[in-house]
C-alpha cells in the first residue's frame, strides 16, 4: 500500500510502499477513503509532541471502510464506514478510566502518534474507538468531524451551559464547525482571526457570526466565554479581557506557546481557564448525533495523498478557510 512518512522533526515527509497490516484481536482493517489534515499533525512535524512512533503515518481523522476484522471484533461488518479519532485506545484501568475521564487516561495510544493513521491507503483500528458515520456526510465531509468536530464540540461544551455570548479564538476548521453548532443552540458568536486575515474574517461572517475582527481588537460587547483554538498563548490573556464576570477561556489546543503574565484583576470575579485534553467517546457519540440536526457544512479544502507535506504547509501558512482533507483511493 503507498502510505506517507514522517521520519523526524526537519525531515521532508516522503511516499512510500508498506505492506498492509492484518487487524490483530478486537481491531479492524479499513481502506481508507479520506482523512483530515489537522494542526495536531503539524505539531508533530515540528518536534512539539516530542515522543511519536518512528517512522509515523500521521492523520487521525480517518475516514474508511471495514474489509477485515480481527479476533474476536464484533462491532463492526466488512462493507460498514467508520470514523477514527485522535484517541485510539485506552488501558481501561487507571483512575480516570474507571471513573468515565478515559480522555486522561493514564496510557493512552493515539492515532497518528503512537500508532500509524491515515496518510495512507489502509489502517487498523481498535473497533472500540470507531465511530458509525452518520449518513448525510460524504467521506470527505465527514472527516473534520472527527477530530475538529469533536474536540471542538468537548470545548464548547466546557464553556458551561450559561453562555450568550460566546468568542471563537483562531478560525480555522474546528472554529468553522462549533460556530455552525453555538448558533443552532442560540448563542451569539464573535470571531477574532490573524490580523490582516480578510479572507478568515468573511469566512466567519458568511457562517452568520455577528461579528468578526482580529485578535488584537475588542469585541462590540464581553463574552461569557471564550474557546481558543489558536496555539497563541496571549490569545489567554486577550480572552480575558473580553469576557464578563465569571466567564471560562477554554484553550482547545494540544500543544499552546507560553501564556504570559498578567494582572490577577484579569482573573478575578471567578473567570476560569481551562484546558481539553483529548476526548472521550460519549463526546463522540453526542456530536456526530448532532451534527445532522444542526446540519454541520464542512468547508473542505482537498488534496491528493501524495501532497501531504502541501496540505500541512498551506494549514500553516492559513493559506485556505475550513479545513483540509487529503482523498485516497487504493491503486
Amino acid at each position: 500500500m503507498r502510505a506517507v512518512l514522517f521520519d523526524g522533526p526537519g525531515q521532508p515527509l516522503r511516499l512510500a510502499k508498506l505492506p498492509v497490516p492484518l487487524p490483530g484481536p478486537g481491531q479492524v482493517l479499513l481502506k481508507i477513503l479520506a482523512c483530515g489534515v489537522c494542526h495536531t499533525d503539524l505539531h508533530i512535524v515540528d518536534g512539539e509532541l516530542s515522543e511519536p512512533k518512528l517512522p509515523l503515518v500521521l492523520g487521525h481523522q480517518i475516514v474508511g471502510v471495514v474489509v477485515q476484522v480481527g479476533l474476536g471484533a464484533k462491532r463492526f461488518y466488512p462493507g460498514e464506514r467508520v470514523g477514527v479519532p485522535w484517541l485510539y485506545a485506552t488501558d481501561g484501568t487507571c483512575r480516570y478510566c474507571m471513573r468515565g475521564q478515559e480522555n486522561l487516561c493514564d496510557h493512552p495510544t493515539f492515532t497518528g502518534y503512537n500508532v500509524d493513521g491515515g496518510f495512507a491507503e489502509y489502517s487498523v483500528a481498535d473497533e472500540r474507538f470507531c465511530f458509525p458515520l452518520p449518513a448525510p456526510f460524504s467521506d470527505v465531509d465527514a472527516a473534520p468531524l472527527l477530530c475538529a468536530g469533536m474536540i471542538g464540540y468537548r470545548a464548547f461544551r466546557m464553556a458551561g451551559e450559561n453562555v450568550e455570548t460566546l468568542g471563537i479564538f483562531g478560525f480555522g476548521a474546528a472554529a468553522h464547525i462549533i460556530t455552525q453548532v453555538a448558533i443552532h443552540e442560540g448563542k451569539k458568536v464573535y470571531a477574532f482571526t490573524r490580523p490582516g486575515d480578510t479572507a478568515a474574517k468573511e469566512f466567519a461572517l458568511r457562517l452568520g457570526a455577528n461579528w468578526a475582527g482580529d485578535s488584537t481588537q475588542a469585541p462590540p460587547e464581553n463574552l461569557d466565554a471564550a474557546l481558543i483554538f489558536a496555539p497563541v498563548g496571549p490569545l489567554v490573556v486577550a480572552a480575558l479581557k473580553a469576557t464578563n464576570k465569571g466567564g471560562v477561556v477554554v484553550c482547545g489546543g494540544i500543544h499552546m506557546s507560553d501564556i504570559p503574565t498578567f494582572p490577577y484583576n484579569l482573573l478575578w470575579k471567578e473567570r476560569v481557564i481551562r484546558s481539553v485534553a483529548n476526548l472521550t467517546r460519549r463526546d463522540g457519540e453526542e456530536f456526530l448525533t448532532l451534527a445532522p440536526q444542526v446540519p454541520v457544512k464542512t468547508d473542505v479544502t482537498t488534496f491528493p495523498l501524495e501532497q501531504a507535506g502541501e496540505a500541512l504547509e498551506q494549514l500553516r501558512r492559513g493559506q485556505f478557510v475550513g479545513a483540509a482533507v487529503l482523498t485516497i483511493s487504493s491503486a
